[in-house]
């Protein structure tokens, strides 16, 4: 793939909410390509694997952002409140 490809990509996933340059590279870095490729999957899975493909903990609000940005390519229709990535926070 070439750099304007992958520009291209990124772009596309920084449509997402939550999702800007940095999180798009890790997207990117996880393998995703586009959003579709991000319907159904596991956001605790997809949240380990950044954890170890980083060598460490990562903050735990890469998590809900994970489960904000499989919602929304998940998700026919949105609910407002749900596009926000900090309602996405663990339940105590």
């Amino acid at each position: 793939m070439t750099e304007l490809e992958k520009q291209a990509v990124l772009k596309e996933l920084r449509r997402m909410p939550g999702v800007g340059k940095r999180i798009a590279e890790d997207l990117w870095n996880l393998g995703f390509r586009s959003i579709e490729e991000l319907r159904g999957r596991d956001p605790e899975e997809l949240y380990a694997r950044l954890c170890v493909l980083q060598g460490m903990q990562v903050d735990r609000c890469m998590l809900y952002v994970f489960r904000c940005i499989v919602y929304f390519a998940s998700a026919e229709q949105h609910d407002p409140e749900l596009l926000k990535w900090w309602n996405w926070k663990d339940r105590k």
